[in-house]
């Protein structure tokens, strides 16, 4: 009998497969969603910009008039002591925060919200930023990093700029040993193994005549943990009709 295979594993919740998160910094937010963000303005301070290796730009510590504290990404040229705005009625400024609706079009944003007041959802990573394309009454318009456009409600808030940090992964890493201390910080798998090179009992994509899957890559409806590989629920199979 072979050995389970990584879906086995990751599903039973060892510590292999369990980020350690308790060396975080913490959780990206902004400020909560109350009545001085709806119509007001408020402005804070930034602390310090630390670095988490559970982001991979760096984070900026805000610490507002009304002594609430924030975690967010940092913009570019973000430094120790800026002054920053949030609210509806903070100046269009890079690093303020806003409501879409109130973001002219045109203007490169990050640290988006899905919904009003559920915290930033989209554009966190570093050097990532959207674009505002439009408003209509549905929502305003974004063009995502994958060159998606998405409409938002226009309550939703998000900060002006682009993330710091960018120019990340033009950097090689050059030994495998880098890449290994960078992977360990995230708790993430590596080395990764095809499941074509594998043997039969190690993975059901495993063995064959030279590396090819030999079934269909999408998996069955009801497969069990050890089967559900491969194209998950998948939209497009790539064959042509």
């Amino acid at each position: 009998m072979g050995k389970r295979i990584i879906t086995q594993r990751r599903g039973r919740g060892t510590s292999t497969y369990k980020a350690p998160s308790h060396r975080y910094k913490g959780a990206l937010s902004l400020r909560p969603y109350d009545d001085q963000e709806k119509t007001g303005v408020t402005y804070g301070k930034v602390l310090d910009i630390i670095h988490c290796s559970g982001h991979t730009a760096p984070l900026a510590k805000i610490r507002f008039e009304d002594k609430q504290e924030v975690l967010m990404p940092a913009t570019e040229m973000m430094k120790v002591n800026d002054i920053i705005a949030s609210g509806a009625a903070a100046p269009v400024q890079n690093g303020n925060t806003l409501p879409l609706k109130n973001i002219p079009e045109g203007a490169v944003i990050y640290n988006i919200e899905c919904r009003p007041g559920s915290g930033p959802k989209l554009c966190r990573n570093a050097g990532s930023f959207a674009k505002i394309v439009g408003k209509t009454e549905k929502g305003v318009i974004i063009k995502l990093p994958s060159k998606k456009n998405k409409i938002i409600q226009g309550e939703c808030r998000a900060t002006i700029g682009i993330t710091a940090g960018g120019g990340r992964k033009e950097k090689p890493f050059l030994k495998a040993g880098k890449k290994m201390h960078a992977m360990k910080a995230k708790n993430k798998l590596y080395p990764r193994t095809s499941g074509v090179a594998m043997n039969a009992v190690d993975h059901p994509f495993g063995s064959g005549r030279g590396r090819h899957v030999g079934k269909p890559k999408t998996a069955p409806r009801f497969a069990p943990p050890g089967r559900n590989v491969g194209l998950i629920k998948a939209r497009k199979t790539g064959r042509g009709k």
